[in-house]
């Protein structure tokens, strides 16, 4: 799996509010705010130009831009770092703020049946397209996943 698959997966209305998400001022904060307007090809950067963006930014998805979607990805992760930290916590991943420490192997920690464990105890308390992205980045850069995962949905009759 490409990391544009995980976006592709999630799809349009996800990816959106994934965008609308991101933070301008973590994005200055952790000092990528200018190579991320570089890669994603807007002069001015703010929530505006973002927002209008969002087409832009899918198709160069849709065309399997993975640079510009691993740039994507961490410019949505810096600003939801306090999501990060929740998950890993609640799987008992040792981190630094949310980052991993460089000599750690963080695999261990995700055992069988984590992904349907954290939605449960996440999904109330984070956006769903923001826990589902950021548990399908932990897939696909740890794991080597395959496919996209999307939580079972139980209908209410």
């Amino acid at each position: 799996m490409r990391i544009s698959d995980l976006y592709l997966g999630l799809g349009l209305d996800a990816f959106g509010k994934l965008i609308q998400g991101i933070s301008i001022g973590k994005l200055r904060t952790y000092q990528i705010y200018e190579g991320f307007k570089v890669r994603a090809h807007l002069h001015k950067l703010n929530t505006e130009t973002l927002r209008h963006a969002i087409p832009k930014f899918w198709s160069r998805i849709s065309e399997f831009d993975e640079d510009f979607g691993k740039d994507l990805a961490q410019a949505i992760l810096v600003s939801h770092l306090d999501m990060i930290t929740a998950v890993l916590d609640f799987l008992g991943v040792p981190h630094e703020n949310g980052f991993f420490a460089k000599d750690m192997d963080p695999k261990p920690y995700f055992t069988e049946g984590w992904e349907g464990r954290v939605y449960e105890k996440l999904r109330e308390s984070y956006p769903q397209p923001l826990l589902l992205f950021y548990m399908n980045h932990l897939r696909w850069e740890l794991l080597g996943a395959a496919d996209v995962y999307r939580p079972e949905t139980t209908s209410a009759a």
